[in-house]
Parts: structure tokens; C-alpha cells; sequence
């Protein structure tokens, strides 16, 4: 017997300071259990005033909570003497045999050390919280009465989970894991062309919780730091959130549509770093990212379809227009990508005054040539402000239009 009630939907509350390991404990928890009432929070005291003031089925905290630990937020609860016993799972990066020793007279319900293994985890809150052979199924809440699809939209861009996965992730897994582990150079070069992907790679990375002196702006960068074992849990946990894939034959087109442009500044932009010695990575990266809000914005709009709203191509094209950039920003500011990494991204769509940079010159050109239907309006580029200051001419940019492994917008010629 557990203290979780699984007839009734388990409350359920999470305690990790890292926002990315918090989502993806979330996203674990309502993938075993989907009605499951969840309290998140940062640190130990948020979680002892949460204790304080409602009963849970289930805590899963970790052991190095600023504030309060997870260690002693465990003893606080165990001096309760409920009975049964509240479930409480432990998370720690201590693995050693005195860490473990220290836990155990306290009994947690599991010690798990991190990063995490996500398969054990699963199997461990399926025990906890779902009776043998039990199948619970959520539908997706309907819209509220009177809701409009702009008001729908506005509401989403604070809290949008962002892009949908445009690289099938669990494939990309499965292809590198070898013998001796995760290759993480295998699954880069998998993945690296995924903006949402890229940019949560980015985040996790440089999230205040790791404390990282100089931030992660490339893919490469951002993997090296976090290891094996994490990237492969981050990846798992994008592919378990609702919508993270387009069902939608339409949204889907549009999105296909979406990433070429980015894919294409992604690689002009990289390309023409190369030609002037500039930092190759860096304005890929920034090039794949450009679009990261427009996307985010047509899986909002599967959100909407899916709730019941309905959906035209006119529709579509204004939520674009209206929200596509606010989204961008409102994720990038949010997810906190290096305040360079922005830089370089709103250089794509304008320079401003003041002085530029030689990359954010590269991705204003970069998206410029991206954007191009055909090379007739190659002359005007090449006669324009950025390719003055770059003292870059037709020759470079012809070049540079038939750079190879391209993404061709439709209607161009070979």
C-alpha cells in the first residue's frame, strides 16, 4: 500500500531547482499519470510552505534544494509519522556509499541519482501511481466560452512550450547509442538541425542552476557540457509533451515551410562566416533560431485545433504575421539564450543603429539571400547597406546562393 490515492487523480509535488529537469520530471509524472495535480517548485522552502498547506499523494525532490535540502525536507516529512507512509523519491547527483547511508534511516520511498535514468524513473511512478493493468486517458480541456483565437494565441506566447520537433528525436537516439554509450558527435550531427531541439540544448546548458561562467551558443557547446546521459533526457522529455509533433497535414506544410527558411539563413549564414573568417557555429545557429517563435506559433494553433477551435489558411497566416515574432522573443527571453546568441537573431530581421558586429552583418546578409525566390533580385542585395559594410560583391553571393546542402524555397530553380 502506498499513500497515494489511485482512484482519485494523485497531487503530486516537485522540488528541483533546475527548470529543465523540473519540466522534465513533469513531463514523466503526466506521461504515467495525465490527470495527475501537480505543484512545482526551486527550491526547499517553497516546497516546506507547499507541505505545510495541502496534502500530497507523492514528493519527488532533490537532495541539493537551495534553501532548504531535499535531505532535510525528507526528515521534516518522515517526523510527521503519516500513515502510510508518504512515497517520497530522493534525487541526487551523490551516488557515493556515505551519501546513500545518510538517506536511507530516513527511507525514501527511492534514492535515484541524476542524471537521471528516465526508463527507471518510469517504471518506478508507474508502481506508485497506477494499480496493475489500470489506463487512465485525459482529453485535451475544450476552450472556454467565448474564446477567440487571437485572445487563445495571446494567452499561450507566456507559457508556449515552443517549436515542434521538426528531427524524429527517439530515431535519432536508437541510431546512436553504441556499445560504449550515447555518441555524442553521432547525435549532434542527427539532431543539429532541429531549431526547438537546439535551442532547449542552448537553455539546459546555460540555466543559472549549472552556473556557468562563459554560455553555451552553439549545439556543440551546449552538448559538452551537459553530457551524454542529460542530453539524451532532455531530448526524451521534448518528445513526451503534447503536440510536440504537427498532426495537422496543413500546420505541418506550413512548419516544413518555416524550417527551410531557417535551415537556409542557417547554412548561408555559416557559410559566408566561413568565407570571412567569422565564427562558422555561432551564425548557424543563430540562423536555425530565427524562426523558432513562427513555429512555435503553428503548435499553438494545433493546440487551438485540438481543443475544438477551427483553423483556415487565412488564420494561419495572420497568427503568423501578428504573433510569430512576439513568440520568438518571448521564448528566447524566457529560456534566457545568451544575450550575443539574440543579438545575432535580431540582426536577421533588422540592423538598427549604432555599430554592428562582422556576424550580425553575416546573418543580416545570411537572411536576405535566404529569402531570395530566385537570383534576380540578387543585385539589389548585393547593392545594398550590409553588403557595402561586409565588402562583399555579386561574386561571393552567387557563390554563395549555390552553396550545397541548401534547403531550396519552392519555385526556385536548380
Amino acid at each position: 500500500m502506498t499513500a497515494v490515492d489511485l482512484k482519485a487523480a494523485p497531487t503530486v509535488l516537485i522540488a528541483e531547482a533546475d527548470p529543465w529537469t523540473r519540466d522534465l520530471l513533469k513531463q514523466v509524472v503526466l506521461t504515467v499519470r495525465c490527470d495527475a495535480q501537480l505543484d512545482v517548485c526551486g527550491d526547499g522552502q517553497q516546497a516546506l510552505a507547499q507541505l505545510g498547506r495541502k496534502t500530497y499523494g507523492l514528493v519527488i525532490a532533490d537532495r541539493d534544494l537551495p534553501g532548504v535540502g531535499g535531505l532535510d525536507l525528507l526528515r521534516t516529512v518522515r517526523q510527521r509519522r503519516s500513515v502510510p507512509a508518504l512515497p517520497f523519491i530522493l534525487l541526487s547527483a551523490r551516488s557515493d556509499s556515505a551519501s546513500v547511508r545518510e538517506a536511507l534511516p530516513l527511507t525514501p520511498t527511492a534514492y535515484l541519482t541524476t542524471p537521471l535514468d528516465i526508463a527507471g524513473l518510469t517504471r518506478r511512478l508507474t508502481g506508485l501511481l497506477l494499480v496493475a493493468g489500470q489506463e487512465i486517458s485525459c482529453d485535451v480541456p475544450a476552450l472556454a466560452p467565448g474564446m477567440t483565437l487571437k485572445r487563445f494565441v495571446e494567452q499561450r506566447r507566456a507559457s508556449s512550450d515552443g517549436a515542434p520537433l521538426m528531427v524524429d528525436a527517439q530515431s535519432a537516439l536508437k541510431r546512436c547509442v553504441t556499445p560504449e554509450g550515447l555518441d555524442l558527435a553521432l547525435l549532434e550531427q542527427d539532431i543539429r538541425t532541429d531549431p526547438q531541439m537546439t535551442a532547449v540544448m542552448i537553455a539546459a546548458a546555460n540555466s543559472a542552476a549549472r552556473h556557468r561562467a562563459s554560455p553555451a551558443q552553439t549545439l556543440t557547446q551546449a552538448m559538452q557540457l551537459l553530457g551524454p546521459a542529460h542530453s539524451m533526457n532532455l531530448l526524451l522529455g521534448l518528445t513526451l509533451k503534447r503536440s510536440a509533433q504537427l498532426t495537422d497535414p496543413c500546420l505541418a506544410d506550413y512548419a516544413e515551410q518555416q524550417w527551410a527558411v531557417s535551415r537556409r539563413a542557417a547554412d548561408y549564414g555559416r557559410a559566408l562566416a566561413a568565407q570571412l573568417n567569422l565564427d562558422q557555429e555561432r551564425c548557424y545557429c543563430a540562423g536555425l533560431l530565427h524562426r523558432l517563435g513562427d513555429l512555435a506559433v503553428l503548435r499553438c494553433l494545433e493546440e487551438w485545433q485540438q481543443a475544438g477551435g477551427e483553423l483556415d489558411t487565412q488564420a494561419i497566416d495572420a497568427s503568423l504575421a501578428e504573433f510569430g515574432a512576439a513568440y520568438g522573443s518571448a521564448l528566447r527571453t524566457r529560456w534566457r539564450l545568451p544575450l550575443e546568441l539574440r543579438e545575432l537573431i535580431a540582426a536577421i530581421y533588422h540592423l538598427g543603429g549604432g555599430v554592428y558586429s562582422r556576424e550580425a552583418l553575416v546573418m543580416n546578409m545570411a537572411a536576405q539571400v535566404a529569402n531570395l525566390e530566385s537570383e534576380e533580385g540578387l543585385a539589389e542585395v548585393a547593392g545594398g547597406k550590409t553588403a557595402r559594410l561586409l565588402r562583399v560583391g555579386m561574386s561571393e553571393l552567387s557563390r554563395l546562393l549555390k552553396s550545397p546542402s541548401v534547403p531550396s524555397p519552392r519555385g526556385r530553380g536548380d
